[in-house]
Parts: C-alpha cells; structure tokens; sequence
C-alpha cells in the first residue's frame, strides 16, 4: 500500500521528490504524478475546487434583484473550477486509487493550504446527506515552514494528524462560506439597489475589502472636511562662550486635550495669533538667558524580524514596491530560491528550540561572499551575540509559521527587486541579534524673561544594530531633520549666561491627516483600522486585524480593479464610486459591512475557531444574522435618497440657470434659490455603472461633452470606453446625457461643410501631408471631411480616438504621425476574447491605414545547450492577428546540433502570377508560403466576413485573385494553383 502526498503547486511536489529520493529511493516521472514504493507525489495548481451554492438556490447576473434574496443555502456544493478541471480529475484518479491507503496534505501551511486540500478530499468523496465525508482514508499534515531539502525530511519525520488540524479545516471552511454569503448577498443586493432606476450598476461588496475601503474613504472625508489654520513657532539662536545654538518656544504648563471632542491640532509650541508671537518675539530679543541642562543615555533596540504585512510596509516605504510585488518576490525565494522562509506569515518570533538553526544561518552568511552583508555576520558570531532572547525566541508568539528569515541556502540569479528584498530580510535578521544602539540626549531649556525655549540634541555613541544598515541608518536619528533636534549641541557652562542673538516667529499653516500608502493602509488593516506604529502593540493587535498578511495584497488590488481607489504616485485615493457605496451602506445602517473594527473582530473569531476555542456553527450562525438584516435593510429602504454629504457645481443648469446639486443617485437642477424642485433637469451619477467624480460632472455640464472615460458596463456586464454628451431634447424640452459612440458619419453624409477654425493640428497626413485634426470620435486629414477650402474629400486617412477600449490620446496620435508609431498602451480589449492585450499604434504603409504592432516575444527560459555548446534557437512568437503584412525575415545563422529551414529557390518554388505577386511580392514561393501570406495580408486589413469569419470580402487587390466578390476560405488553397506556374 502506498501514501498519497499532495502539494499545493507543482514545484513544491518536485521539491518533496527530491529530498524524499535519498530516503525512500528513486520516483519515476509521470504525466501528473512521480512515484516510487513508497509513495505517489502530486500536486494541485492553488485551489481546485469551489463552493458554491446548490442549482436551486444559485443567483445569476440576469436575476440579481431582491426576490431572490437572500441566499442562504442549506449546504455548499463543491464544484470543479473550470480551468483546472483535468489537473482536478488526474489529482482525484490518484486519491481513489485501490493501493492508496493514505493521504498526506502537503499544501502551504496555512488556512489556504488546508481549504486546498480539503476541499479536493472531500468532493472525491462526493456528497452524502447534505454533507461531503471524503473517502475515510487516514490523513496527515505535513508542515512546512521552508523548503530546503533537510526541513522537507523533518516535516514528514513530524507529521501532524488530522484531529490536530481539524480546528484550522473548520476555520478555513467558514472563512470561505462566510466570504461567499457576504460577498453574494452584498453585492446583489447593493447592485439591485444601485440598479433600481435601470441599468446595470455593480456594486460589488465584501466581508474584508469594503471594510477596508472604509478606512480609505475616511481618511479622505477628514483631509475634505480640514479647514487650515494658522499658527506660528517662534525659533530663536543664543550666543554661549563655545556658540551658537537654536531653541524653539514652548509652554511648559501645556497639557495635551483629551476626549472624543480634543483639538488634535493643539501642540505646547504653537501659538495661535501674529499678535502674541511678535511679542514673544519682541519680549525676548537681545535678552539675556539661563540654562538648565540634562542629559541622559538612551538605547533603542533593533526592529522586530518580518512577518509578511511588516515587511510589506517596509518595502513600500523603501522601494515603492506594492503589498503584491512584495509578496510575489517573497513567495519567490521561498520557492524558486529557496532562501527565505515560508512569507505568509503573521508571526514575528522563532521557536524556542531554533537557536541552532540561527548559528547555522549565520555561519552560512558570513561565508556566503555577500561583501555587504558577511562582515556583520562575522562579527555577530565572533562577538557571541547570537543568544537566546524571549524578544526573539519565543513559542507563544509563533503559531502555524514563525517570522521570515533567510535559510541555509545562499541564494544565486537573483533578479534586482529579489536581491533588495533579499537584503532588507538578511539585514533585519542580522540587526535584531545586535546589540541596541545607544545615545546621548540632551535636553536644554533656555530661559528669557519668563519665555522658555527648548533644545534637544541627540547622538550617537555606539552604533549597536545601527552598523547593520550603514550610514543610512546612523544617520536616521528621530526628528533629525526638524532644525531644533538630532544635533550634536555646543557645550554650555553650568550657571553661564548665554544671549538671544536673534528671534523669529515663523507662520505655518495646519495640515490634513496624510492619505494612506500601501504600507500604512496595510499598518492600519493589521489594527482593524487603527494606525499603530510600536512593534509590540501592534503584534497583540494583529489577531484582529483585517484579513490575514497572505490576503491583504489581494485585498487591496482587488478594490483597485474595481475602480474604487487609485494609486498616485505612493498615495491611495479613493474614487466616487467609493464615496457613493459607504453613502449608502451608512444610509441603509449596514454597519457590519463598514466598520473595520467589526469585521477584525470576525477575524480574531476565526483564530479562536482554529485552536479549538469557538464552534463552527456559531460562527457561521452570526455570518447568517448579519447577512439577512443586510438584505432586508437595502429591500425595505424606502426614502427617494440616502442622505450624504453631497457637491453643489458652480455651472449653473443649462436649460433655467438654477443651482445644480448632487443627491444620492443625480445631479438636478434645484431651481434659481438652490431649494426648489426646478426645471426638471438632471443627468445619473453613474451611467452604465460609472460614478462621475465631482470634477467630472462639473466638466461635463460646463462642456455639455466629457471623455473618452473608461469603466462603463454595458446591461450584460461588459465593460466598455465612451465619450458622453448633455444635448437638447426638442421633445422634451430639456438637456438630456447621451453616450457618444463616434458616429460621425452623418454629417459627412449630408456634405455639412466642416470648421477646423482655431483647431489645433496633431500633424501631418501620413496618406496626402494634410493636417490632422481631432473631429467627433476621430482624428481625421483635413480633406477627408468636406471643408470651406475643399468641399469634396479627397483624403480617406481617418483613426479613432477609441480603439477596442483603448482612449488614443492626442499626444499619441501627434507622436504617431511624427514617428509611425505610438508609445506602448495596454488597455486595448479584444472582441473575441474579452481579455485586454497591449500594443503599438503603427501606420501601416502598404495597408493604408493605422494597425496594431506587438512587442516582440522573448522566452522565459534560457538557451538549451547543444553538445557542441551553443544554444538552440528558440521558436519564434506567434504573430498577432492584426499585425500588417509580414516584415522581411533575417535569415538565422546555423546551429551546431540543428539543420537550416530549406530555402525556396527558382528551382524548388514557382513563381505567382502578377495579380498574385501584388499581394504578397516577387520571387519564387511554395504553395504553402503563398497560403500564409495571404492569409497575412486578410487578417491585416480585416477582410474577413463580420458575420461569418469562414467567408474573405475581396479588396481592390485580392479581387483580382480572387475572380469574385467573395469565397470561402477553403476555396483558397485551390484558387492560389490557378496563379502558381
């Protein structure tokens, strides 16, 4: 009988067979599995299977209204996840197996990795009443917390059993259930809300991200809601025998306010009229001044080693790297490198007995030859300061993963961005073993007729951990760069006098709280929206934080994707669409979707429910109240609107001149006064399921035109790119928004005579050298529209400024026109597919018109080596569809271990007829390079049939080849024998 092991991701199976081989003997390789005596190793591709809800209670997108809500099925289904189906029946093939007698769950360590396989497991066994059992087959844990040969023998020398993990399986199964019943009954209901006045607006919610939308949307409400104030600081110099030295105003009598309703804003060193600090001013200068003085050593200890959310922060404060590159880099030299410890993470301590592992690292790193890095190492083990410490050491801190560390294994081929977080994990693991650097603070109060001044000088005196980072970090001293602080201070005698040489007040102005970047917001999702900086206060706090540090990054780009913050620059901002959605959960009184404390308390529940502390059912009891009370809230609203904080635009109402204001779901026009009904004008926040920012609306009413704008949603879901128009309505008498698609034909057809007085031209016509202008939904020649100048065109050079979604800016198009091709853009959305792709803009010269160009592609594996050496070419990339014709190919030069293609000669090819040769060039060619241009040339210029892609539509070159109209493309290999001779 053997023992089934199943990994999560097929190179950690790899991994598992090469360090079981020395102990259990040679695995044969198989399509989905390796093999040997003993044991059968396979592998899933992440997760496999999903839940979902049973056919009878399933919503679809057509029927998200609130008849069918809420949705709480009495069971969850568990259904293959379409993309991996063949991996999923090869992986239950192998659990069913006859000489299969055991499973072991080899998946990431973690309440992911234990839903992966629990999931597999139980739908092989399929559902019995209303439950799935799994095959009954025993089952083990391996748990592994790096990947390093030696760690994978330990984990299976120390299998945990399946009653020791059932609490986290329980855990993991409700956080699943729970995120489907929020998310599903949260976004159908919030988007039938939003959708009541037709359309299709989707609003998506859930358990964790809208929380932690909250936070963003708050913060953004605070810096609105700021009203600057000015202050002033009264920065003085005094003379002592040894110097000069600066000093800045306090009040010594000032206590910091308390209570909900405190002015945040007040400091002891501002003062709040011109008035009182000129005569501060006036009062001290030239004076006289006493001097007391204290000074004191200090230590500060080393940062805490990394769990992931931690060194996510930090990255993106020192890289600008986002919580998902740093993730996928960390995940990197977990798996490929093998350098670094498991990164999904939330512990930041090692187990007790680890001390051993430690030396061995650092013995590792002081030979590695990192010059960088190495010395420290050395001087860690020749100092002895490797030692046991409950700072680092310490087992209660560490639960299903200890911090990020490096491993034994000295990494190589490191890519850039690996290589600085590589470092920033090393460095951090070196410095925590070094000891505190230490400092002297001085603390000077300077005296002048009954005003005080303070100085604080603050230096260094043994590095410690410091010498780890360099000079960057020696440097670093707290609030060095403040003027009044981090300096090394002249000395000043006890009981010497000194004088104020000069007095300044300096007038500032009260800032707004700063946005979030990644690395707070991920500081405040760790404290369930509570920005905590100390270490060790935000280590007790994190087990109510906001998903966990392996889901926050997914949180975050998730809530990007869907247009409800941006990144400027390192900043987040949150979009009208945000602001719309937590309007409504507020006017709806859904609290348990808007408030991060409760959901972080959710989360410590979970973590309750892992250690066997809080029942499944429970839990999932209160995710069904609160789901229910949710759906009924938004299904029983009643009012016209939800109350908000809303704008009033400054353009006045197009059709009366009235005061336009927004409510919940428009802007209208509400009369002359600003509090009438008025005329009846308005136009929808969020047409097609985008919300106008404030500015947006206001340009809009201003221009009577916006766009192109993206994000729109067509009634099926589909998103899609469009200019929109206010234009009067003769029928109604009124102005009404319309999207604009860019027909501009109808003028043309009419022969209307068009204007490009005052219109600025992009350059010239790459067909006739007139200049082009931006008209309607196009760029067009200036004789390709009738014009005062040219009545009839006689110029056809016309390109959207939409192509398949993508907005063609004019700076784009100018570029193009000057060069032949634009820069790359990546929003482009195919037809067909629906998946964006990126391309280049080109002119087409033999095509006549603007095509597509793609990036070349490259391999992602390296040149294979031949015997002789040299590396075997690789294989060209697929041309793109909508490529124009082919570019002439250099030939390769041979390879020692591969044969020439063989050339077409006058000899061995025929020569095409002069119809033919106009399509696809002179020279001798093979019947099936002819096929291929042409079908080249087809795809190029779209001459496939729109309704059926089996028919060719004939051009004014290929008619002649053709000898129709039309034909089917299995007509065209006998037609090119016709021109062959």
């Amino acid at each position: 009988m053997k023992t089934l092991v199943i990994a999560e991701k097929p190179s950690v199976a790899q991994d598992i067979v090469r360090a079981l081989t020395p102990v259990a003997g040679k695995f044969d390789k198989h399509d989905d599995h390796f093999e040997n005596e003993k044991y059968v190793v396979t592998s899933a591709v992440g997760h496999l299977v999903e839940i979902a809800a049973p056919e009878e209670f399933d919503v679809k997108r057509g029927k998200w209204s609130f008849a069918h809500l809420p949705v709480l099925p009495p069971y969850f289904e568990l259904k293959p996840i379409d993309k991996t189906k063949s991996r999923l029946s090869a992986v239950v093939k192998l659990v069913k197996r006859k000489d299969v007698s055991r499973l072991i769950n080899a998946c990431d360590a973690g309440r992911e990795g234990e839903l992966i396989f629990r999931l597999i497991e139980q739908y092989a066994g399929g559902l019995k009443n209303g439950s799935y059992q799994g095959l009954g087959k025993p089952v083990q844990r391996l748990w592994l917390q790096s990947m390093t040969p030696a760690a994978i023998r330990d984990g299976f020398e120390h299998l945990r059993t399946n009653e020791q993990m059932l609490g986290l399986a329980d855990a993991a199964r409700s956080r699943s259930e729970a995120d489907w019943m929020v998310g599903i009954n949260g976004t159908r209901a919030m988007t039938a809300f939003n959708s009541r006045d037709g359309g299709f607006f989707l609003t998506t919610v859930g358990r964790v991200q809208t929380p932690t939308l909250s936070i963003v949307v708050e913060r953004e409400e605070k810096i609105r809601a700021h009203k600057s104030r000015d202050y002033w600081e009264i920065h003085a110099s005094f003379l002592a025998e040894a110097g000069e030295y600066p000093g800045k105003w306090f009040d010594p009598n000032f206590k910091k306010p308390t209570g909900d309703d405190a002015d945040a804003e007040l400091r002891g060193d501002r003062v709040w009229s011109q008035r009182e600090a000129l005569a501060i001013a006036d009062a001290v200068r030239g004076k006289a001044a006493s001097v007391k003085e204290e000074s004191k050593p200090t230590t500060q200890a080393s940062g805490l080693l990394y769990d992931l959310t931690s060194l996510q922060r930090e990255a993106n404060g020192r890289f600008g790297f986002s919580a998902k590159t740093t993730l996928q880099l960390a995940q990197s030299l977990y798996e490929r490198h093998k350098a670094l410890t498991y990164p999904r993470t939330d512990s930041r301590a090692l187990p007790e007995d680890y001390l051993p592992t430690v030396k061995q690292t650092f013995e590792m790193l002081a030979e590695s030859g990192m010059k960088h890095l190495a010395p420290h190492a050395l001087t860690a083990l020749n100092n002895n300061y490797i030692r046991p410490s409950k700072r680092i050491f310490d087992n209660s801190k560490v639960s299903d993963h200890f911090a990020i560390i490096p491993t034994l294994q000295a990494p190589s081929g490191l890519s850039e961005a690996e290589q600085k977080l590589y470092d920033l994990v090393v460095r951090r693991f070196l410095a925590v073993f070094f000891p505190s650097a230490e400092f002297t603070v001085t603390t000077r109060i300077t005296s002048v007729v009954n005003h005080h001044f303070k100085t604080e000088g603050k230096v260094l005196v043994k590095p410690g951990w410091m010498a780890v980072y360099g000079k960057e970090a020696a440097e670093d001293v707290t609030d060095a760069k403040e003027g009044d602080k981090g300096q090394n201070l002249v000395p000043v005698r006890e009981g010497e006098t000194v004088r104020t040489e000069s007095v300044e007040p300096k007038g500032l102005k009260t800032k707004p709280p700063a946005r979030y970047s990644e690395a707070t917001l991920l500081g405040a999702m760790e404290g369930a929206g509570k920005l905590v900086d100390d270490d060790e206060l935000r280590e007790a706090m994190q087990e109510k934080g906001l998903g966990t540090p392996a889901t926050r990054a997914a949180i975050i780009e998730g809530l990007l994707t869907e247009k409800y913050m941006f990144r400027e620059g390192r900043e987040i901002i949150p979009t009208a669409k945000a602001f719309q959605l937590m309007t409504l959960l507020r006017g709806l009184g859904v609290e348990e979707l808007s408030k991060a404390e409760l959901t972080g308390e959710w989360e410590y529940k979970l973590a309750q429910m892992e250690h066997g502390q809080l029942s499944r059912a429970a839990f999932m009891g209160e995710i069904a109240a609160m789901t229910e009370r949710m759906v009924k809230k938004a299904k029983e609203y009643d009012r016209d609107t939800i109350p908000g904080n809303y704008a009033t635009l400054s353009t006045p109402c197009p059709n009366c001149g009235g005061v336009v204001k927004e409510n919940y779901r428009r802007y209208g026009c509400t009369g002359i006064d600003g509090n009438s009904e008025g005329c009846g004008f308005s136009f929808g926040k969020s047409p097609a399921g985008r919300t106008f920012e404030p500015e947006e609306a206001e340009q809009l009413l201003r221009d009577k035109k916006i766009g192109p704008l993206e994000g729109f949603r067509s009634k099926a879901g589909w998103p899609f790119v469009a200019e929109i128009v206010i234009k009067y309505s003769d029928e109604d008498k009124n102005w009404k928004l319309e999207f604009d698609f860019g027909d501009d034909k109808k003028g043309e057809e009419t022969g209307e005579l068009v204007d490009f007085t005052g219109s600025e031209s992009l350059g010239k016509c790459p067909k006739c050298g007139g200049a082009v202008h931006e008209h309607g939904s196009n760029y067009v020649c200036e004789r390709a529209v009738p014009t005062l100048a040219q009545p009839t065109p006689t110029c056809d050079f016309k390109s959207g400024k939409i192509i398949l979604q993508q907005p063609v800016a004019r700076e784009q198009m100018s570029k193009l026109l000057e060069t032949g091709k634009t820069d790359l853009l990546d929003k482009f959305v195919s037809m067909r597919t629906r998946r964006a792709f990126k391309a280049f803009l080109a002119w087409d010269k033999e095509a006549g018109k603007v095509n597509f160009e793609f990036e070349p592609r490259t391999s992602k594996f390296p040149p294979r080596k031949t015997a002789a050496g040299a590396p075997v070419k690789t294989a060209p990339a697929k041309k793109a569809a909508a490529k124009a014709a082919p570019a002439k190919k250099t030939p390769a030069k041979k390879s020692a271990a591969t044969k020439a293609p063989r050339k077409t000669t006058a000899a061995t090819g025929k020569q095409p007829s002069a119809a033919l040769a106009a399509v696809i060039g002179e020279g001798a060619v093979s019947r099936p390079e002819v096929v291929k241009k042409l079908w080249d040339y087809i795809k190029a210029n779209g001459l496939q049939d729109a309704k059926d892609k089996r028919r060719v539509n004939a051009d004014a070159k290929l008619l002649p080849v053709f000898g129709k109209e039309q034909v089917t493309m299995f007509e065209i290999a006998g037609i090119v024998g016709q021109h062959l001779s």
